[in-house]
C-alpha cells in the first residue's frame, strides 16, 4: 500500500512542508507514482514518530539524520533500534542537562543581587581578561560558576 504526501501528513500530525523538508534533509523517501506525485509506504508513519519522539527531546535533525543512517538500508526503525537510537541520544541529553544546570545555578548568584557590580561582577570582564579562554561564555563552558 503507498500513502499520499496528504494522507502521510495527516495521519502523522505535521504539514506537507513538513514532510517535503524531512525528505530534502535525507531523514524519510518517497517513490514517485506515474503523474510524478510522491508516494510513501505505510511504514513512513513510524519513521515520522521516530522524528518527532527525538525533536520532542531536544535532539537535532542532524543527529536523528546520523543516527538512521546506521540503520541497514536505511529502513523503519524498529522497537529494538528506537532502544539503540534512545540510548546513544543520553549522553547527548544528560550533557545538555548537566550544561543548562549550570547555567541555572550561576545566573542566581549574580541576577539575585541586582546590582550587576562592576567591580565585583565577573561578566564586567574589564580589558577581555577572559578572552585568552576562549569565545563566547567561557566560564560556562568550562564547568564554572560566574
Amino acid at each position: 500500500m503507498e500513502w499520499t504526501v496528504g494522507k502521510v501528513a495527516q495521519r502523522c500530525g505535521v504539514n506537507v512542508s513538513t514532510l517535503h523538508f524531512y525528505e530534502q534533509k535525507g531523514l524519510i523517501y518517497s517513490s514517485r507514482n506515474a503523474g510524478n506525485q510522491r508516494r510513501y509506504k505505510a511504514d513512513i508513519l513510524r519513521r515520522v514518530a521516530v522524528i518527532k519522539a527525538a525533536q520532542k527531546m531536544g535532539i537535532s535533525l542532524a543527529s536523528i539524520n546520523k543516527a538512521f543512517a546506521n540503520l541497514p538500508k536505511q529502513r523503519t526503525p524498529t522497537a529494538s533500534d528506537w532502544q539503540k537510537l534512545s540510548s546513544g541520544w543520553q549522553a547527548e541529553l544528560n550533557a545538555r542537562i548537566a550544561y543548562l544546570e549550570r547555567l541555572r545555578d550561576s545566573l542566581t548568584g549574580c541576577i539575585g543581587c541586582g546590582c550587576l557590580s562592576m567591580t565585583r561582577c565577573p561578566l564586567y570582564n574589564k580589558d577581555d581578561k577572559m578572552g585568552a579562554g576562549g569565545t563566547g561564555a567561557v566560564m560556562l563552558e568550562r564547568g564554572g560558576r560566574i
